[in-house]
Order: structure tokens, then sequence, then C-alpha cells
């Protein structure tokens, strides 16, 4: 297994392969890319624009011909076709540099369309506000378990460039609701529309608003408040963790890639070690923080490290990682399993190339990493597994 990697740099092929796991179309992806080539060669921050211009082209023509079958009552197949234009959108704009001119507009756009899309699809998913501290909001998305309640539930979160719309296309949500069990994707503090509509910057003790989310969900009457967990994605592999140790009532935690001494990371990525996620990577970087330079940014990046947190975990959790993820060395994931001497049950999953999910978080194919998750949520938390 590998990125489909038609590019020659990693982060616009990560970009490509973010579609093609959330739902693309491979004959639109290669209309939209094959402009691209040349520009690509230029390296991982050129041609970012042009990348824009492509994939907002083939979104605005998906949203004309959306229009068309709204226009003649074909709200699913509507539905649809504004599902891929939200997420062609939304790899565009994560492709762009912080006040790029047309990146908030891009936003704006790619949200209604998502919106629109879950309306219009009558899909299991419910935008919902979590309130934080000092009057923030940090939206989200709620897919129900089906069947009266109450449910277990997992918190799930960004990692460092997601947004909560990726999290509900990897189909995780999808895959815990067929097992019983709910799912809030939240678009936490630095990610998503939290950092983009309210100005809330990325913070390492993530269960000062994880512990909100919580307090959502106890207000909920379909959930189980006995039986919530935790997850995330990416830089989610410290997030989670972070939550899981100080937050109390999480019943349970798994990391979809291992993040245990992201600080670290940033000085490796500093001598050019290791893949970047995303173009123009410092300037996006001291935006998800609210850095003022590169020295503000280390200094509040420098608490983004698991060593002395994991002991603090006693519930049940997984922790899974790529065999060959070239963003966050495996040794990090070994590193947070060693640690959990204080969980009754800890599990430890490297996914290799007889199955597939070998890259970062599974870019190459999240389906076993969903999978994965999913079942062992649904033996942990008390779902179903068939």
């Amino acid at each position: 297994m590998a990125l489909f990697e038609y590019f020659p740099n990693y982060v616009w092929n990560l970009s490509v392969s973010i579609a093609v796991e959330s739902g693309a179309r491979m004959g639109e992806i290669i209309d939209m890319c094959k402009p691209l080539r040349e520009a690509a060669a230029n390296g991982d921050d050129a041609g970012t624009v042009e990348f824009l211009q492509q994939w907002v082209k083939m979104a605005d023509k998906l949203i004309g011909l959306a229009d068309e079958d709204e226009a003649a009552g074909c709200y699913f197949s509507a539905g649809s076709k504004l599902k891929r234009a939200a997420l062609y959108l939304m790899v565009a704009e994560r492709m762009q540099g912080q006040g790029h001119p047309n990146r908030m507009e891009t936003w704006r756009n790619a949200q209604a369309a998502f919106r629109k899309s879950i309306q219009l699809s009558q899909d299991n998913c419910e935008y919902v506000e979590v309130p934080l501290e000092n009057g923030g909001t940090m939206p989200a998305l709620y897919v129900r378990a089906p069947g009266e309640g109450p449910h277990p539930t997992v918190v799930y979160c960004n990692g460092l460039d997601s947004c909560k719309e990726m999290l509900y296309w990897s189909n995780l949500p999808q895959a815990l609701a067929k097992r019983g069990i709910s799912t809030l994707c939240v678009d936490q503090p630095g990610t998503g529309e939290t950092l983009r509509t309210y100005g809330l910057p990325a913070v390492p003790n993530s269960e000062v608003w994880a512990s909100k989310a919580v307090d959502w969900l106890e207000q909920q009457d379909d959930v189980d408040t006995a039986r919530i967990g935790m997850t995330g994605i990416s830089l989610g592999g410290h997030f989670a963790p972070r939550a899981v140790a100080f937050e109390p009532r999480f019943a349970a935690g798994a990391v979809w890639g291992a993040n245990h001494n992201w600080a670290e990371v940033q000085q490796k990525r500093l001598k050019r070690e290791g893949e970047n996620p995303v173009p123009h990577y410092w300037a996006h970087v001291m935006w998800v923080f609210g850095a003022t330079d590169m020295d503000d940014f280390f200094a509040k990046a420098e608490g983004m490290n698991l060593n002395g947190v994991m002991e603090k975990i006693q519930v049940p959790f997984l922790v899974t990682h790529g065999e060959k993820d070239r963003q966050i060395s495996l040794d990090y994931a070994h590193q947070s399993y060693d640690q959990l001497i204080n969980s009754p049950h800890r599990e430890f999953k490297i996914f290799t190339e007889r199955e597939g999910g070998v890259e970062h978080v599974g870019a190459d194919n999240m389906s076993f990493g969903c999978d994965y998750i999913a079942d062992w949520f649904a033996k942990t938390l008390g779902g179903k597994r068939g």
C-alpha cells in the first residue's frame, strides 16, 4: 500500500490522498490535478494558488450540477454532488497559506456546501455547538447510533490541519454508529471553525475543551454517560491521551496515529527531518497556536509532550500507528504504549503492508484503521461487532 503519488512531493500527494479517502471521484481528481503537475514540481509551497483555482473550478461545476438536481427534485443526487464540492473546497483551502486572499471565502463556501449536502442527503449528521469557557464555542458534528439510547459515545478530535467534516468523511463515525456507538466530531481550538470563525488557538492542555464536550454529552438523553470514550487523528494523538489522562469521566481512549512528543518533532522539522503535512508549514502552525513569531510558537508548543502523562491514564487505551508514517516516527507510538503502565487494558496495533494503512493516519487506506478502532471501541465500551 502507498499514497497515490501523482505529484513529485509528499505534501501535495497527501492532500490528494485525503480527498480520495474522503470520497472523491478519481476522474475528478485527474481533471483537477493534470493541469498542476508542472506547478507541483516547483516545491511544496509554490503553486498552491493554482491548486486552489483548479479545485474550486471543479467544486463550482458540481455546485451548478447540484442546483440542477435540486430544481428537478432530485435531492439525494444534489446532496452527493455537494458533498464532493465541499470536500474539494476544504482540501483546496487547507493547501493555502494563512492570509491568502481567497482562503476564507473558500472556507465559507465549503461550509455552506457541506451543510446543504447533509440536509439534502438526509445523512445521520447534526451540526451542534459546544459551549467553551469565557463564552467561546466549539462547533461539532453529532452522529447518532440508531435505535433507542442511551448509547456509548466517542469524542473524535482533529489533528493539526483537519476539520470536523474530514473526521466525518473518515467513515469512523459511520462505523461506530453501525456498532451502536454515537460520535461527536469536534473542531477543537486551533482547528476548523473554532479557529477560522471564532479565532480560538490551540492549547496543549486538551482536557480544558474535551471536558466541555463531555459536559455537552451529559446533557443529551441518548448518551450513556458512563461509557464516553475519546479518540483523535494525527496531533489528536497528543490531544486525546492528554484529555483521557486528566478528565476522569472518559471510560476509554484511542489514538489514530500516536504523537507522543510533538515538541520534539518540531525541532526535527527545523532540520528538515520528516515530511510536513501542509504547505507554508511554519506560517500554519503559528496561526494555529496564535503565535506572533517562531520563538513564541516554540514556547507555546513546548508542552506538547506526553512524558509523565500516559502514566496517568487509568482506563482502557489503544495506540495505533502506520508502519511507514513519514510525518511522525513509529518510535513515538512505542513510547506512548510503553508508558501506559496504569491502564487496565492497553493495546498496540501497527498497520503493516500486509493490510494497509501504513502511512500517516492511514492516508493510503483509512479503512483498516477505521474498522480496527471501531471494533476496539465496540469491545471496550459495549457496542456490537456483527
